[in-house]
C-alpha cells in the first residue's frame, strides 16, 4: 500500500531486486506512475470496499498506519488470509517522553486495534524521518533561508531508504524483534546541521532564523489540525531538552550503519 510514497517505493524496489512477487496500489494509479508489469490496483486505507480485490490473495501487506478505517483493514486482511501486516508506524510510540502526543497517540490507536486483531503485525518504528526537512525546501528555494522553531533541538533523522529496508527485512523473513525497535539515524545533529548539509549540498549559503513559538504554532496550524501542530512544537521541545537519542537498529537489522543526514542532503539537493 502507498507504492509511490517516500518509503513505499524504495519498500517496492527492495522487493523487486529480491524477485519477491509483489502487488502495487495507489489511490488513483495513473499511467506512467510505476513500472511497466507491476500489478497494479487502486486502493485507499480507508474506503473499505476498495480493500478487498487489493487483498484477496496476498500473503503479507506493507502499509502505514492509519487510524481512519483501521477496523476496516482488520476485517478485510482476516477475511483474505493475510498472515503478516508490516506496519509503518512511529518510534514515539515506544518511546517514553513522546506518550500523550497527540500524533503519538494516534500511531498507538492503529498499533493497538492491530495488537488485537489476531493478524501477526509487525510495526516499522522510525523516530524523525529525514524527509522531514522537505518541509524547507519552499523558503530555501524562494530565499536561501529558512526559520525554524527550536533550530538546535537534537534529533538522529533516519533516511527513508533505511526504513524501507528494515521493512523488507521484516517481509522477507527476519522475525527478530529488533525490526520493530526504535529506529534512527546514525547520530544526532541539530536543525542547523541539516541546514548546512543542505546548503552543502546545494553549493549556496542558507541562512537560519529562530521561531517563535507562538510564530511557529501558527505556521504549522496553516497545513495541518491545531493538535497536530502542537504535537509538532512538543516532539521539538523535546529533543531541545535532550530526549530524542539515535538508536543503533538499522545496523543490527541490515548489517550496515544508517545512512547519514549529509548524504540524504545530497541525493535530495534538486529539491532545494
Amino acid at each position: 500500500m502507498g507504492a509511490r510514497g517516500s518509503v513505499g517505493r524504495f519498500v517496492l524496489s527492495g522487493l523487486l531486486e529480491r524477485g519477491v512477487p509483489v502487488r502495487v496500489s495507489a489511490r488513483q494509479p495513473r499511467p506512467g506512475q510505476l513500472a511497466p508489469g507491476l500489478d497494479v490496483v487502486q486502493a485507499d486505507l480507508t474506503d473499505r470496499a476498495s480493500l478487498g480485490p487489493a487483498f484477496e490473495g496476498m500473503g503479507q501487506l506493507f502499509l502505514h498506519a492509519n487510524h481512519e478505517g483501521v477496523d476496516g483493514v482488520i476485517e478485510t486482511a482476516r477475511s483474505a488470509g493475510v498472515s503478516r501486516i508490516v506496519l509503518m508506524s512511529s518510534g514515539s510510540v515506544i518511546h517514553p517522553s513522546s506518550a500523550g502526543n497527540a500524533i503519538t497517540e494516534e500511531h498507538r490507536e492503529v498499533e493497538n486495534a492491530f495488537a488485537g486483531s489476531g493478524l501477526e503485525v509487525v510495526p516499522i518504528r522510525p523516530l524523525v524521518l529525514a524527509t522531514n526537512a522537505l518541509a524547507w525546501a519552499g523558503p530555501i528555494k524562494a530565499a536561501r533561508s529558512v526559520a525554524l522553531y527550536q533550530p538546535d533541538a537534537l534529533t538522529a533523522p533516519v533516511h527513508e531508504r533505511d526504513v524501507a529496508a528494515v521493512a523488507v527485512a521484516a517481509l522477507t523473513g527476519n522475525d527478530s524483534a529488533t525490526v520493530s525497535e526504535l529506529l534512527t539515524g546514525p547520530e544526532r545533529i541539530t536543525q542547523r546541521h541539516q541546514v548546512r548539509a543542505i546548503a552543502a549540498a546545494i553549493g549556496e549559503d542558507v541562512t537560519v532564523a529562530e521561531l517563535p513559538r507562538d510564530q511557529a504554532s501558527a505556521r504549522f496550524a496553516r497545513f495541518m489540525p491545531p493538535a497536530e501542530a502542537e504535537a509538532v512544537l512538543q516532539f521539538l521541545d523535546d529533543a531541545a531538552a535532550g530526549s530524542s537519542p539515535a538508536t543503533d537498529t538499522v545496523r543490527r537489522v541490515l548489517g550496515r550503519p544508517a545512512t547519514a543526514f549529509d548524504v540524504w542532503a545530497v541525493e535530495h539537493a534538486d529539491e532545494f
